[in-house]
């Protein structure tokens, strides 16, 4: 091979190498895009490559291709290679011979995003699967959490450094913990209960274990949360003679709760954003304003609590007597793929 195909497909082959390196004795099977994204393919990815492996659980370990630069280097950024990370994803293996090929399908969406947003991950993110993240199966799985894959790491190839990032599949109230406390520490206390943070399709919640669940109260309390961010797809906002109105979901309200609780009452910020408006709730004195399409509210701790005593309540509304805010709490319908109405939260 010449020197010229060698560098042309330099961070490749830094990313084959570091595989070879953790899988000694085997090859892995490579799963390649049928038409490149370049040429108007519809997965981002040049492919995924699996491997076997024996460490803790046995288990199917995935690993991306594409994400950072494979081949020549054609970004600004010297220093880093592309996105600045590829993902992997461990699934625990049964009497199955070939890995399935749902977490294929799952590593390409998560592509999709981050190339058509720009949006990136790191370690700490975490992002709601709005669904099981096998497709028909019966899981409580439904959302991913971001860490720094533990036996991977870092790597600087000829195009720049790079991380292996592992998406860590987790169940709704794990995100939710997640969200309330800090990315990083959450996955780190889920990894003693699952080595490696290997995915089971038919694990149950593991804030159901005593030792999970006072470890995320604990640091709630200590932390507060390093999210300050949170969708609430039925948020609505106004601001007329001085009143601010909030109109939300019910039955979404204790993981707002939480969530004030854990950033504006540790003295932080929370942005909340719906599909037609924003709200930036904001600790300090009272104050409220409007501003590009936001709403601000400055809250002092008197009206933080009447806020959240009022967000765990059925649907209906609410006036604030502390705060110049009225909330309005609407049922919310949660519907299957198909637009069927499953459950309506009132």
């Amino acid at each position: 091979m010449s020197r010229d195909i060698e560098l042309e497909q330099a961070g490749f082959d830094a990313i084959s190498n570091a595989m070879k390196a953790l899988y000694p004795d085997q090859e892995g099977l490579f799963y390649s895009a049928v038409l490149p994204y370049a040429l108007g393919g519809k997965d981002p990815l040049d492919g995924v490559e699996v491997w076997e492996s024996e460490h803790g659980t046995p288990h199917w370990h995935y690993i991306t291709y594409g994400f950072t630069e494979l081949y020549e280097k054609e970004g600004d950024d010297p220093e880093e290679s592309g996105y600045g990370f590829e993902l992997t994803f461990r699934l625990k293996r049964g009497s199955e011979e070939q890995p399935p090929a749902w977490p294929v399908n799952l590593l390409q969406n998560l592509a999709r995003y981050v190339f058509s947003s720009g949006n990136v991950f790191g370690p700490g993110h975490h992002m709601s699967c709005n669904g099981p993240i096998a497709l028909e199966t019966d899981t409580r799985l439904t959302a991913l959490g971001f860490r720094i894959d533990p036996e991977l790491g870092g790597l600087n190839t000829p195009n720049g450094h790079m991380v292996f990032l592992q998406a860590v599949a987790i169940t709704g109230d794990e995100m939710d913990a997640l969200m309330c406390w800090n990315g990083e520490k959450f996955l780190a206390e889920l990894e003693k209960q699952i080595p490696l943070c290997v995915t089971d399709l038919s694990r149950s919640s593991q804030m159901e274990i005593p030792a999970l669940y006072s470890a995320c109260q604990n640091g709630m309390k200590q932390d507060g949360s390093s999210t300050g961010f949170l969708y609430l797809d039925e948020t609505g906002a106004d601001l007329k003679n001085s009143r601010a109105w909030l109109r939300l979901g019910a039955g979404r309200g204790q993981v707002l709760v939480n969530m004030l609780r854990a950033r504006v009452g540790k003295g932080r910020a929370l942005r909340l954003q719906g599909r037609e408006a924003a709200v930036q709730f904001n600790p300090g004195d009272q104050a409220v304003s409007a501003a590009e399409g936001i709403l601000y509210l400055t809250m002092p701790e008197q009206a933080l609590s009447e806020l959240c005593g009022v967000l765990s309540g059925h649907a209906g509304v609410y006036p604030l007597s502390s705060f110049p805010l009225t909330v309005e709490l609407v049922p919310t319908r949660i519907t299957d793929q198909d637009g069927n109405v499953l459950e309506v939260m009132e």
